[in-house]
């Protein structure tokens, strides 16, 4: 089964996501990517969120698991602190070339945690899952939200 891991940042009142027009269909999704083949997961996170987004996490934190089943498999959520930079995708990113076609875009940006309720995100259940850890506290061990 595939494995991807995802980040769940928070500074300054917002939440890196990544905005996505996909021919024409928009919507709001984490951060994060595909875990190669015998790649832990920790460092699979820290070198997707530097191609698509160029900055620096630190004390990753793993909070949610959500099973996505086919294509996308399990999507591991760490809540991970903000240290610095700008989010701006890596100009050798998968996600940059595509990007750069102009029909499939990838926009990584800060979100206000306010406007999170109201937009749409690429799974509302995972979206759900994330206000009510903001709010509430993310429990351990991680809560497992399957959306298959």
């Amino acid at each position: 089964m595939r494995r991807a891991v995802r980040a769940l940042v928070v500074h300054d009142g917002h939440l890196l996501v990544m905005h996505r027009n996909k021919f024409g269909e928009q919507y709001y999704t984490l951060l994060g990517g595909g875990v190669d083949l015998g790649e832990d997961l920790v460092p699979a996170l820290m070198r997707e969120i530097q191609e698509e987004a160029g900055i620096e996490l630190a004390s990753p934190q793993l909070v949610l698991v959500e099973e996505a089943g086919v294509p996308y498999g399990n999507q591991y959520i760490y809540q991970c602190q903000y240290v610095r930079g700008t989010p701006q995708l890596h100009t050798d990113s998968e996600e940059a070339k595509i990007h750069a076609l102009g029909q499939n875009l990838y926009t990584p940006m800060w979100l206000p945690l306010s406007e999170l309720p109201k937009v749409r995100f690429r799974s509302e259940k995972l979206k759900q899952a994330i206000l009510h850890g903001l709010q509430h506290g993310f429990q351990q061990p991680p809560q497992i939200i399957h959306t298959a």
